[in-house]
C-alpha cells in the first residue's frame, strides 16, 4: 500500500486512534482519511483496534464465566454500534479538530 503525503507513521496513527489531533503536517493524510472512499469502513476499523484490547481487559476481571464473556460482548456491541450510528458525527468532528471542513457542509 502506497503511503499517502503526510502519513503520520505507526506511533501518529496511534495517536490518532485515540482521538488526538495530529499536526498541521498531516492534514492532507486525514483530510484523505475522512473524505475518501470507504472513510467508514477506516473509522470502524480504527474503533475495532481500540476497543478488542478493552474487551480482552474486560474479560480478565474477576466473576463467573458467564459474565466474563457477557461484559466484554456488551461494550463491544454497543460501543461498535455506537459507531456505526454516529459515524457522520465523529467524522465531522475529527475533521473540525484539525481544521478541515466537512464535505457535508458544502
Amino acid at each position: 500500500m502506497a503511503r499517502i503525503p503526510g502519513d503520520p507513521g505507526p506511533l501518529g496513527r496511534v495517536r490518532y486512534a485515540l482521538g488526538f489531533r495530529l499536526p498541521p503536517r498531516n492534514r492532507d493524510w486525514v483530510r484523505h482519511d475522512l473524505t475518501d472512499a470507504g472513510w467508514r469502513a477506516r473509522l470502524l476499523l480504527r474503533h475495532l483496534w481500540v476497543i478488542v484490547p478493552v474487551c480482552l481487559l474486560l474479560a480478565l476481571l474477576p466473576g463467573p464465566a458467564w459474565m466474563r464473556a457477557a461484559v466484554p460482548l456488551l461494550a463491544f456491541l454497543t460501543s461498535t454500534l455506537t459507531v456505526v450510528i454516529s459515524a457522520n458525527d465523529l467524522r465531522r468532528s475529527r475533521l473540525h479538530r484539525h481544521g478541515l471542513h466537512s464535505p457535508d457542509d458544502r
